[in-house]
């Protein structure tokens, strides 16, 4: 074979390493190694979701803040420890009002009873947040398994995370590092149907958008933005007043999330951005018209493609036995 040649099998064998880790997940994973790991998870699940609804949307916005900062490999569980002495995406602003984490821990406890150093922290986090999704109603998707967990864990790389303040380009620029296209960031907005929200994540919509304090975001229905300031969001300052994101259901998987962005009353700039862009709107208005059966497959689509962001495979990583520490 000619240089050229050689070069050219060099770079295909590069590529295939690179591709690697897409293509090593699989489903049922762990058929041999721990084959009730799946079940034990979906079981605990079913059991206690139903008691506190409510988590299956931070569980589900857990595993999308931990897929959008080194891939998805339960670098978002890290606590700080004084070894490596760097703080770790749980205090960086977007994950300072994640909950569940101790939900997390309890289902590794139960998984490592039936099969201890065997079942990543990672696939746990992606397996939680279909099954409490499911068992809230919403859709079901594929989670094909086989991640391994990331040992490292910086709060200065949340910054690749979404803010609810994004602006469209931003967006489509944040979703684009992670090799999702518009299609994925209009379909995974629609997470915004179940959930609540800090007042802080949107206030300033209400009281000084401008920097100016008084002026209100002219993108945001004005009888919307009145009510929210006058019984939800009193003061600019308010950090613990929680606020629907899908006033009405937001306990429940559907397209009013959609309808509501239509009507300018999202609740975030982010969900308002959705609409300056002329193929995203669309999407918006096909969503909000269309079926719920065709939301949830696309969702479902969406969800299993975010699932395998820069996944740890094979040998890379580890199977942490703490989900909150590395191995020691």
């Amino acid at each position: 074979m000619d240089k050229v040649g050689n070069y050219g099998f060099l770079v295909l064998c590069i590529l295939g390493m690179v591709g690697s880790g897409y293509a090593q997940l699989e489903m049922n994973f762990y058929a041999k190694s721990c084959p009730k790991a799946e079940k034990l998870i979906q079981d605990y699940v079913r059991q206690h979701i139903p008691n506190a609804p409510s988590l299956s949307a931070t569980l589900l916005r857990m595993h999308f803040h931990d897929c959008f900062v080194r891939g998805c490999d339960a670098s978002v569980l890290l606590n700080f420890t004084s070894a490596t002495g760097n703080q770790t995406e749980k205090v960086a602003p977007p994950n300072v009002s994640l909950r569940g984490f101790d939900f997390i821990d309890r289902v590794k406890s139960v998984v490592e009873k039936e099969c201890p150093g065997v079942v990543s922290c990672a696939d746990i986090v992606a397996l939680v947040a279909r099954d409490s999704v499911v068992t809230i109603g919403g859709p079901f998707w594929n989670v094909p398994t086989g991640r391994r967990d990331g040992r490292i864990s910086n709060a200065s790389e949340a910054t690749s995370i979404p803010a609810p303040t994004s602006n469209f380009t931003n967006l489509q620029r944040l979703f684009g590092n992670q090799g999702l296209d518009l299609t994925d960031l209009v379909v995974l907005s629609g997470a915004h149907t179940i959930g609540v929200s800090h007042c802080s994540s949107f206030s300033s919509r209400l009281y000084n958008f401008t920097g100016v304090f008084g002026t209100q975001d002219p993108s945001l229905d004005s009888e919307y933005a009145t009510n929210l300031r006058t019984r939800k969001c009193r003061s600019v300052n308010d950090t613990t007043t929680i606020v629907e994101m899908d006033p009405g259901s937001f306990r429940t998987f559907d397209l009013s999330y959609y309808k509501l962005v239509l009507k300018r009353r999202g609740l975030f700039q982010s969900d308002a951005a959705l609409l300056t862009n002329p193929t995203a709107r669309s999407l918006v208005s096909q969503l909000a018209g269309g079926s719920l059966a065709s939301f949830n497959a696309q969702f479902a689509t969406s969800m299993e493609k975010m699932g395998r962001i820069q996944v740890k495979t094979g040998s890379a990583g580890e199977i942490r036995r703490n989900c909150a520490v590395v191995n020691s």
